[in-house]
């Protein structure tokens, strides 16, 4: 399934979410443009949990000390099409979150996601050599925030049935509800492999459960509903 938009408007311009995806776009535009040099940049930049904890040594001088790989890790993607996912899903459900939460909340709310969600990613694998790049823990938590706060929004999926495919009006809570139980089967299953390494599938679940648990305890009923 493929989100395509959601049929929620918001009633202010969505600023900071636009600044993120920009931010992103223009780190990714650096890192093609160091070419060899790229693969260091993400053990310099990126979070690798061997070194978050103090398990490993490093030849090279680190970008960034390690505490703040957590903050700098969400900057960086391996492919184009990594950066393409994430914001894709960033643009679809964080305009709306930032609508509700308001431009600086949703900023330290979206850091705080991101940042639960490296911590444990770190914890589950301490040892890992592999760096962790990405957005995905943090828009993780823009998905959390969006199914707690707009369970019965509709989402445009694209969705596909064998050769053929459909264009679905799916509510929030189905479409995301399906997507973490993916993301914590996954995260279930990587626990089999020590060395693991790839995509950081408890950073996606920790991220989506501290999403939805920062707007339960800030947004009250109220408040929801007078949104809608």
């Amino acid at each position: 399934m493929i989100p395509i938009r959601d049929e929620l408007p918001t009633r202010r311009f969505p600023i900071v979410t636009v600044f993120l995806i920009l931010a992103n776009t223009v780190v990714f535009f650096y890192e093609v443009v160091l070419g060899p040099g790229r693969e260091l940049f993400f053990f310099q930049a990126g979070l690798v949990p061997a070194l978050f904890w103090g398990k490993a040594r490093v030849l090279y001088a680190p970008f960034v000390p390690p505490p703040l790989t957590l903050v700098t890790s969400m900057f960086l993607h391996g492919s184009f099409f990594h950066l393409l996912s994430n914001m894709w899903y960033l643009w679809i459900f964080g305009n709306n979150v930032e609508d509700f939460l308001g431009r600086w909340r949703f900023i330290l709310f979206y850091l705080g996601c991101g940042c639960v969600a490296g911590l444990s990613h770190a914890l589950v694998f301490p040892t890992s050599l592999v760096p962790t790049i990405g957005a995905s823990g943090a828009v993780a938590g823009v998905m959390g925030g969006y199914f707690l706060l707009f369970p019965g929004a509709r989402i445009i999926t694209l969705v596909f049935w064998g050769f053929f495919i459909e264009f679905l009006r799916i509510p929030a809570v189905v479409f995301l509800g399906f997507w973490i139980l993916l993301q914590i089967f996954y995260a279930l299953v990587s626990l089999g492999f020590p060395g693991y390494g790839g995509i950081a599938w408890f950073a996606h679940v920790s991220g989506f459960v501290a999403g939805a648990l920062w707007c339960k305890i800030i947004a009250s009923r109220m408040y929801r509903k007078y949104y809608w």
